[in-house]
């Protein structure tokens, strides 16, 4: 090949514009493709957005398919013999109620789930119809649950309960008295209040704890305890 046709040939390939342009749009396609490359992983599948919202929605459910076992009560530390804890919360009606309203006398706190459900609503009318006689054991017999003060009531006026019921919205009394823990339902783990009695004698200490309450012939059992003490 002649000098001027090896020139001709390598002005050419090199410097042909067509050439020069394909070779730019590769260039420029093969950066895109990275940059979307890269991108990717930090975008969220409808999946793990999905699995985000479900865990946000159900906060207070623990571990609701691993497990079939009765719940454990909360750990209040709560334990016959010692000082009842203090407590100060309203009462249906608007007043409010503590624990050294109480003072030299026995009384019994009975925490339910919920007012106005089957088991609550007899447990109450149960203590309302026993009042009297709790009256002359000198006891005074309170009732309390989370629900709020228009909700316990209507609760009261729809069955005539004749024993005041407190709401403790913020489960401070239900903690230290081990009423609130993890309970189980549908096979679904959730935090809940346990239904629980706890007799307080008129020293300020407790007298008996009740746990896992079964309605049925309850407080009649807790008027006998509360007589013999």
């Amino acid at each position: 090949m002649s000098k001027k046709s090896r020139k001709k040939s390598s002005k050419t390939s090199s410097g042909n514009p067509t050439a020069k342009k394909k070779a730019a749009k590769s260039r420029a396609s093969a950066q895109t493709g990275a940059a979307k490359t890269q991108r990717t992983p930090a975008s969220k599948s409808p999946r793990t957005i999905a699995k985000a919202g479900s865990h946000k929605a159900a906060s207070k459910q623990l571990n609701s398919s691993k497990s079939s076992a009765p719940p454990a009560p909360a750990k209040s530390g709560l334990a016959e013999g010692q000082k009842a804890p203090a407590f100060r919360l309203p009462r249906d009606g608007g007043d409010v109620l503590t624990l050294a309203d109480y003072a030299g006398r026995k009384l019994v706190l009975f925490f339910y789930p919920r007012a106005d459900t089957p088991g609550c609503t007899k447990e109450a009318i149960d203590f309302t119809r026993l009042a009297d006689a709790f009256a002359a054991a000198g006891t005074a017999v309170l009732g309390i649950s989370a629900d709020p003060l228009k909700a316990q009531e209507k609760f009261r006026d729809k069955h005539k309960l004749g024993i005041p019921l407190i709401s403790d919205e913020q489960h401070e009394m239900l903690e230290a008295y081990g009423a609130w823990g993890e309970k189980s339902m549908y096979g679904k783990r959730f935090l809940g209040i346990l239904r629980t009695t706890v007799l307080v004698g008129p020293d300020g200490r407790v007298a008996r704890i009740w746990s896992n309450v079964r309605v049925d012939g309850h407080a009649d059992e807790v008027l006998d305890a509360a007589r013999s003490l």
